[in-house]
């Protein structure tokens, strides 16, 4: 019998509640995780790795797009920071994001508000291109090709 999926219960949870609800506690968490040491972040950003495909695809979107709204809405440094940390993990286990419907992912970006998507773009191209090139490669690898257009890699 596997272990009950807690972060993934969580998820669920906030996916579930209305807007006006699931964001001020995004925008919160979001706000600790940048106080949070290195080693903290990383066990954050391994949790919602290994929990994001484990929940169901409407209640996934909802929250994914909120996360995405409210990391355009932070400072530079601290979105590139997280945007930093999930390449790194990801780079380390490229299975984890495998598991995750990409173009559905990027389907929900595509329907963020259009100034955001800049911020949000913006940010994550700054990010890859201090990647070095054997990481950047990999990455391409794992990338949809319509992702790759929107962010020119």
């Amino acid at each position: 019998m596997s272990e009950p999926n807690f972060a993934g219960n969580i998820i669920v949870n906030l996916a579930s509640l209305p807007d006006f609800l699931r964001t001020p506690i995004l925008k919160k968490r979001m706000t600790e995780f940048f106080s949070k040491s290195e080693d903290d972040k990383a066990e954050i950003i391994v949790n919602a790795l290994n929990a994001g495909p484990t929940i169901p695809f409407p209640n996934f979107s909802k929250l994914f797009k909120t996360w995405l709204e409210v990391l355009a809405e932070i400072n530079v440094e601290n979105r590139e920071d997280m945007f930093s940390n999930y390449f790194r993990h990801i780079l380390k286990s490229p299975e984890k994001i495998i598991l995750f419907n990409l173009d559905a992912i990027f389907e929900i970006f595509s329907q963020v508000d259009r100034e955001k998507q800049q911020i949000l773009i913006s940010s994550i191209k700054n990010v890859f291109d201090r990647l070095d090139d054997e990481s950047k490669r990999k990455l391409n690898l794992l990338t949809p090709d319509s992702a790759k257009m929107l962010f020119g890699f």
